[in-house]
């Protein structure tokens, strides 16, 4: 996408993965299956993922993540929706035009 600000969407997808804050963050059945304890911990390991790399972030946007919690490999990403939630954003470096959801989900289920 020309002329996308990735440094900014970057900013913005930490922002609501290390804070909640800035979007929505929901989990699949099959997390929410694993218990409450062990939800705190991938809550954990999400928030302070800092393992970017260019294979894993080839775009800079700090958008996808895998992570690993009690023996289940877990990936978490983020979308960007317009404010109505059923279009893409038209500018997910724009919060005022973007709907961040986070979504985090066993390996096996994405």
């Amino acid at each position: 996408m020309a002329g996308v600000d990735a440094a900014k969407i970057a900013e913005l997808n930490d922002a609501l993965r290390q804070t909640g804050e800035g979007g929505r963050v929901v989990t699949t059945s099959g997390v929410m299956a694993l218990g409450p304890d062990v939800i705190i911990a991938v809550m954990a390991a999400v928030r302070t993922f800092s393992t970017f790399t260019e294979d894993n972030d080839p775009y800079g946007e700090h958008d996808f993540g895998a992570v690993e919690v009690a023996g289940e490999k877990l990936f978490w990403k983020i979308d960007y929706y317009d404010q109505t939630g059923e279009g893409l954003s038209p500018d997910p470096a724009n919060p005022e035009l973007t709907v961040r959801v986070l979504t985090i989900m066993l390996a096996s289920e994405y």
